[in-house]
């Protein structure tokens, strides 16, 4: 069954996030709280971010509330959420949500549509995977890798596109590994998954030339996250030419991620050694994978 809004929805949808005074109640998700539009200016501009219960979702949250964004906070995790929001005031909304579930996204998105308005950026940010060889990855541990990043921002970037479209702007920013330019050993499903996501910017790029609306992909070198915490054994396997990348901090992405909210590029690469290692691959790709697999971890000799 297919779901889609109409043109009279989005009409009407458009005008209420158009307009000076909608007259509708705007729901914080702080418990208990409820504001309406005349705490929360309908001026304010709307950001989708999935992944927003940690990393560089959540510190991209407030790099946004910070900049006068009204958020709408996107994960499966409602608690850590709802914590976020309390936080962040009663300019955020939760909408704990499985993204990689077409129907629910869809039901999700008909909320915030409905509730408020039209967003005017998301910001992609929600991913999982462990760094493997293929015969070590379950096909199920493939397919949840493949859920988070690629069909959770599928999902949500098809739910909101034809509302964005009629409102002929917007922002859709794609936060990738990476793995999605030049993959390393061990590393099959996780890498996939990334080019998926790669390649959903790229088709998409393609498809908004001339709408107003802008797809942007962000790759960042090694973040400090809780991501190695929680895949233990991963952190063995980067390659190491990958400690000549300064680490970065969630903060530190975010911030590039908010000025890429308001100033959209096709694609940014973060920091600049990552930069120089994307332009030594356009050049010599057996160098980069020549020292990609000379450092990586090795597969084991049998005896």
């Amino acid at each position: 069954m297919s779901w889609s809004i109409g043109a009279d929805k989005i009409a009407t949808l458009s005008a209420f996030a158009m307009a000076e005074n909608p007259g509708e109640v705007w729901q914080a998700y702080t418990p208990g709280s409820r504001t309406t539009s005349d705490t929360i200016p309908p001026t304010m501009k709307l950001a989708v971010i999935t992944g927003a219960s940690s990393g560089i979702g959540a510190a991209t949250a407030g790099a946004l509330a910070a900049a006068g964004y009204r958020l709408v906070l996107l994960a499966r995790t409602k608690d850590k959420l709802l914590a976020l929001a309390r936080d962040l005031g009663e300019a955020a909304h939760v909408e704990a949500c499985d993204a990689s579930d077409g129907a629910a996204v869809l039901a999700m998105a008909e909320r915030v549509l409905t509730t408020h308005g039209v967003p005017n950026a998301i910001v992609h940010c929600a991913g999982i995977g462990e760094w493997k060889r293929i015969e070590d990855t379950s096909p199920a541990e493939a397919l949840a890798m493949m859920q988070a990043p690629y069909f959770a921002a599928f999902n949500v970037n098809h739910a909101f596109m034809a509302a964005m479209l009629g409102q002929r702007r917007g922002v859709i920013i794609h936060v990738n590994s990476p793995a999605s330019l030049f993959p390393w050993p061990s590393s099959v499903g996780y890498a996939a998954a990334r080019w998926a996501l790669r390649g959903l910017h790229e088709s998409l790029s393609q498809d908004l030339a001339g709408t107003g609306l802008h797809s942007c992909h962000v790759v960042f070198g090694r973040v400090s996250s809780d991501y190695f915490t929680n895949n233990p054994g991963t952190e063995e396997k980067l390659p190491g030419i990958a400690k000549t990348i300064r680490t970065l901090s969630s903060e530190d992405c975010a911030r590039v991620l908010a000025r890429l909210v308001e100033h959209p590029r096709r694609e940014v690469l973060h920091p600049f050694m990552l930069q120089l290692y994307a332009w030594t691959y356009g050049v010599a790709p057996w160098l980069v994978r020549s020292l990609l697999r000379a450092t990586g971890v090795k597969r084991p000799q049998k005896g």
